[in-house]
């Protein structure tokens, strides 16, 4: 029996070889039969990261969104904290926003615990949400003058997690477009961060302001803090300019970016309109396949990125 790539071959054959177009499908469907096949690690510790980037428009929210859902899909149980008071997360995680429904706006005032905050996915059973509302905007100005007030996301979260009896082993913070104080409590309740990179030239003037705010949280507030991953998103094989970027990145910081890009995707733009992540609106398709790789890589690398953060609070207790 012939395989859908000699298949597609086949019917896609110009005369020395098929063509871009059929090489393209028949690739799409081997990489998504590979990652259904494959058995996705789980960590040894629950990790924490945070989605940032100051810049809007590069696929923060997407990114968060649907490396959740992947890792969801494929076996993790997943936190998502939506900390951007647009709450594009809770919109594509198909939280229908009501009324007194409690927010992350109540979880950072300390009005209500993450517990009763959260909301479980209607479409993967293994992946919880505490929404957002546009409330939270005002909160910056609401606990500005509090003096934990870079801490409260992270003694909200850390006594979830001690008294929760479901064990998450994904803490997922999606922040806003932003370096506020918003922003900061998420960079101080977690110990990665989570950087998505648009294929563009703008982005890496951005991403040098991002990772000195970075390591002034690092220096000042949270120094166990580590930028583990990045991802380049908005990625067109096609041009040049993409593959620069990609390759540009790769150089300065050959560890942390992933092999998988993150294609333009009609489809990955659509899912949210249809209450949706696009690893369940569109499953077979380019975008939905390489979030998923891209949820395997970060999988994978789970150990080597908790001994780093082991390392980083073993060396700081010596001191």
């Amino acid at each position: 029996m012939e395989s859908a790539a000699d298949v597609l071959s086949r019917i896609f054959d110009d005369g020395d070889s098929y063509s871009s177009v059929g090489a393209e499908i028949a690739n799409l469907s081997s990489r998504y039969a590979t990652l259904h096949n494959v058995v996705f690690p789980k960590p040894s510790r629950t990790r924490l990261l945070a989605v940032a980037n100051q810049k809007g428009g590069v696929g923060k929210t997407t990114t968060a969104v649907n490396l959740a859902c992947a890792l969801a899909h494929y076996g993790a149980q997943v936190l998502v904290i939506d900390m951007d008071p647009q709450g594009n997360a809770s919109t594509a995680l198909g939280v229908q926003r009501q009324h007194g429904m409690p927010t992350t706006y109540d979880v950072v005032e300390g009005r209500v615990s993450i517990e009763n905050a959260k909301q479980t996915s209607q479409i993967f059973a293994s992946l919880d949400l505490v929404p957002a509302s546009i409330d939270l905007s005002g909160a910056e100005l609401e606990v500005a003058n509090m003096p934990n007030r870079n801490l409260l996301l992270r003694a909200a979260l850390n006594e979830f997690l001690a008294d929760s009896k479901v064990h998450y082993d994904y803490v997922i913070v999606d922040c806003p477009p932003s370096l506020g104080l918003l922003v900061l409590n998420a960079m101080c309740a977690v110990n990665e961060v989570l950087i998505p990179v648009q294929a563009e030239y703008y982005a890496l003037e951005g991403l040098q302001q991002l990772l000195h705010t970075i390591e002034l949280v690092q220096q000042n507030y949270n120094p166990d803090l580590i930028v583990s991953t990045m991802v380049i998103t908005m990625f067109d094989r096609r041009t040049l300019l993409s593959r620069e970027v990609y390759s540009e990145v790769k150089a300065h910081y050959p560890d942390i970016v992933l092999r998988t890009t993150i294609p333009r995707s009609v489809k990955i733009s659509e899912a949210p309109s249809f209450a949706q992540s696009v690893i369940s609106y569109d499953p077979r398709g380019a975008g939905s396949v390489s979030y998923g790789e891209a949820a395997l890589e970060i999988a994978e690398r789970s150990e080597r990125v908790l001994n780093m953060v082991s390392k980083k609070q073993s060396s700081r207790e010596g001191e």
